[in-house]
């Protein structure tokens, strides 16, 4: 049913009912809107335990590594190609690409868990890829403490799941109306996903891109499947757990960075490339992990 409706998204773009353009709209709408009445919907009456904090812990902390594994592996390349790929690296497409999928599967008990996950991918793809992006950029925009907190700040997931967070550690719950009405909205964000990655979708590749996208592909999912796949095993958690860390390293690149493409004037043919890639192998990869 998900890839029927991904189709659905995908004929109507080919056939100029709706626009990729069209498609950035949609695309506020579900991180500024239905995201994160989700998230409220999810975690306001969530039991919070320690593994759960621990899918932030290893979320974040592989996404700080990864980012200095791009840096390093492309080190070689010139400076402006060398922060493309480089912030390509680390975060994942986790409210767009995994919310809508995890929900089909496991419903709301899967959402806590990837939720967890997507916490520590927040502070992935809104701090260090964007550091790495301004850092490596030839552009004369420039950043500072200042302009990365405001960035950070201007997540609305983010900021509902530290808003969730807080409320539900001090043993409070958010009204029941304000509950009531989330609950509503939040029932459009799996059919708007879906809906918006057959949009998204592209096929046509440049020949020129094929050396750099391989080099992507293969250090995000050697590394990510490699590291699932040992933590899924050696972990000692629920299969919940396990499986959101496995589906979890497996994830598309982050749409935050075509925005930051255009924002430094990076690749933005080649970063939209690798995302639309990306998208079509992991969801290839979930369904193979559900499968075994």
């Amino acid at each position: 049913m998900s890839l029927i409706i991904i189709v659905i998204g995908y004929t109507f773009k080919r056939l100029n009912l709706i626009k990729e353009e069209d498609g950035d709209g949609m695309a506020r709408i579900l991180f500024n809107i239905t995201l994160p009445a989700l998230i409220f919907v999810t975690f306001n009456s969530m039991k919070l335990d320690h593994s759960l904090i621990l899918l932030t812990i290893i979320s974040a902390v592989y996404g700080i590594i990864m980012s200095f594994i791009g840096v390093y592996i492309f080190r070689k390349e010139q400076k402006n190609m060398r922060g493309t790929l480089a912030m390509l690296v680390p975060g994942f497409n986790i409210g767009l690409f995994a919310y809508p999928l995890i929900q089909s599967i496991w419903g709301k008990n899967g959402l806590k868990y990837i939720g967890m996950f997507d916490m520590g991918n927040s502070l992935t793809m809104f701090i260090f890829c964007y550091i790495i992006a301004a850092y490596f950029s030839t552009s004369e925009t420039k950043i500072g403490i200042k302009e990365i907190v405001k960035k950070s700040f201007a997540s609305v997931p983010l900021m509902a799941y530290i808003i969730t967070l807080l409320v539900n550690l001090a043993g409070f719950h958010l009204p029941s109306p304000f509950i009531s009405v989330c609950g509503i909205i939040s029932k459009a964000n799996m059919p708007l996903s879906l809906l918006l990655l057959g949009v998204f979708l592209n096929f046509s590749i440049e020949k020129t891109y094929y050396k750099n996208i391989i080099k992507i592909l293969a250090v995000r999912y050697s590394i990510g499947i490699v590291l699932g796949i040992i933590l899924f095993k050696i972990l000692p958690f629920n299969s919940m757990f396990r499986y959101t860390i496995l589906i979890g390293l497996s994830l598309p690149i982050g749409m935050a960075v075509i925005p930051y493409a255009v924002q430094f004037n990076y690749d933005k043919k080649l970063v939209g490339a690798l995302c639309n890639i990306t998208m079509i192998l992991s969801f290839a990869l979930i369904w193979i992990i559900i499968a075994l």
